[in-house]
């Protein structure tokens, strides 16, 4: 495999000993976002506990999940015009404010407030992490250092719960917000020292109308499904709700066509990769979040094992997700092909959901280890390889919002699933847990009751990820351009079709000049015909 020397100009003016530096503050920025999914959840019983307020506890997660996914794009959009440097330090400051105020909250009602402005901040932490990534490092190149992105999410979806678990044990629930501060003030001081990006400032206006809608109208949706997931059932309220939020995004839809600065150019979904990523992104996503959240619960619910226990237990999945995201990063590099990561990435999603299906209340360690390995290899395979192929479909000015949009329909997609698995599991459950008790008394009953609502929900997820595998081949493979990312875009020749440009692509199947982050090293030899 080969290296890139430390001195050697990677593309757009940035050292491969820059690039990894510059990295080293991302990765930091990205880490709090990613940990404060999970790392809250071992927290939850001992809050509600001290606050007295059980039946709220969910919209503790719900929160910072709200405000983080209707952020998301706007945070795409306005970095494309003001610059992601100083818009990733602000993401970051806001994320540490609302951790500090979350750690000082007197009532369930303030952390609730205070986790959605931490949420505020983490829209931006992940998706621009990516954009930045995008701006200094071509696209042949941008696999084997995004293949670190997947490493840090997938270590800290797993490590959340263990160190969550570690500072409620040894600290206090507070911990769990407090211990954001020194990650992120590093973050803060390295970005500042190492990220030198160009940017033009250009005159234009910030959509605040389509803001307002996107914002409410994803926020009011996800209430609807986040009621229905915590009741197991549908009700007016969640009815009124979901439709209110359907009117507005479709609103949404409607202001985009005419704005001038529209948050997410609809163009840009007549772009097939670009729309096909973004798909892959929602449906992955739904079954990627139902498959993490509930194996933690059946150790500690059914196996009686601690939260830092069972965190423990999931290092199979966090082992091969770290492995297999920088081993296809680099792949991707090496070889320019990203489309067989996907296929073999979501075909793998499927099969470890449908092996964690068949868990029962005796399963052995092994046993139930081997379908988070599965699951590992596939998400680490496909997670960042769709944000480099949305990247390299765009155009420069659209790095910031194709990432972002990836990000938030991922995001969103996970939302939704895992409230819809989570009210498949309750209504699984409730639904045996009187007869299991009658017949097995009321330890065994419960533990029989959940695990069986856990397997079904995972039985239903089965056909979601084999959807996600059915479009993975509907992903065409562009030639990863070697150009560096700020290059000036060409124009495009009379002989262009303006619909197959917008694809990327020449009549005769070549990457279009114009399209992308630059231009093809290359533009000898025979038409590109892959995917």
């Amino acid at each position: 495999m080969t290296t890139t020397p430390s001195g050697a100009d990677v593309g757009n003016g940035y050292t491969h000993r820059q690039i990894l530096a510059v990295m080293s503050g991302l990765m930091l920025g990205m880490l709090l976002a990613a940990l404060d999914q999970t790392i809250v959840a071992t927290a939850l019983t001992t809050i509600s506990r001290d606050f007295h307020r059980l039946d709220l506890y969910s919209w503790v997660v719900t929160a910072y999940l709200l405000t983080s996914t209707v952020t998301t794009p706007l945070y795409g959009k306005i970095s494309d015009q003001f610059g992601r440097k100083r818009i990733f330090q602000f993401a970051i400051v806001v994320f540490l404010i609302g951790s500090v105020l979350s750690g000082l909250s007197q009532n369930m009602y303030q952390l609730i407030l205070f986790r959605g402005v931490q949420g505020l901040g983490a829209g931006g932490l992940m998706s621009l992490a990516m954009a930045i990534v995008g701006d200094v490092i071509p696209p042949r190149q941008r696999g084997r250092y995004q293949g670190y992105f997947g490493a840090v999410f997938a270590t800290a979806s797993v490590a959340g719960p263990l160190v969550g678990g570690f500072l409620v044990d040894q600290l206090s629930w507070r911990w769990v917000f407090y211990v954001n501060l020194p990650i992120g003030v590093v973050a803060l001081v390295v970005v500042n020292r190492v990220l030198h990006l160009d940017h033009r400032p250009r005159r234009s206006k910030v959509d605040g109308v389509g803001a307002l809608l996107i914002v409410s109208g994803v926020a009011l949706f996800l209430m609807a499904v986040q009621s229905v997931g915590s009741s197991a059932r549908v009700t007016g309220s969640s009815l009124a709700l979901g439709g209110a939020g359907l009117v507005l995004v479709a609103a949404f839809v409607w202001w985009e066509t005419r704005a001038a600065e529209p948050i997410l150019p609809l163009r840009l979904f007549r772009n097939p990769v670009f729309t096909v990523t973004n798909a892959l992104g929602f449906v992955t996503g739904a079954v990627m979040f139902g498959a993490i959240i509930f194996p933690p619960q059946y150790m500690q619910v059914v196996r009686g094992v601690s939260p830092t226990v069972s965190g423990l237990r999931l290092l199979p999945l966090m082992g091969a997700m770290v492995v297999t995201s920088i081993a296809a990063g680099r792949l991707v590099s090496r070889t320019g092909r990203y489309k067989v990561f996907v296929v073999g990435g979501t075909l793998l999603l499927a099969v470890g959901v449908e092996m964690l299906s068949r868990v029962t209340v005796t399963t052995g360690l092994v046993a139930f280890s081997l379908p988070l390995v599965v699951l590992g290899i596939g998400l680490g395979a496909f997670m960042q390889t769709l944000v480099i192929a949305a990247q390299n479909a765009v155009a420069p000015s659209d790095i910031g919002v194709s990432t972002s949009a990836v990000t938030f329909f991922r995001t969103l997609g996970g939302a939704m699933g895992a409230s819809i698995l989570g009210a498949i599991l309750i209504g699984r459950e409730k639904g045996l847990l009187g007869a299991d008790v009658a017949r097995y008394g009321a330890r065994s009953g419960f533990d029989l009751a959940f695990t069986s609502g856990m397997d079904r929900a995972y039985l239903l997820a089965v056909p979601v990820g084999l959807l996600a595998f059915g479009l993975s081949f509907l992903l065409r493979e562009l030639r990863l351009r070697e150009g560096a990312p700020g290059e000036p875009l060409a124009p495009a020749g009379p002989a262009v079709d303006p619909g197959r440009a917008m694809a990327g692509v020449t009549p005769m199947g070549e990457p279009a000049a114009g399209v992308g982050a630059g231009m093809v090293a290359s533009r000898s030899g025979p038409p590109d015909h892959r995917g």
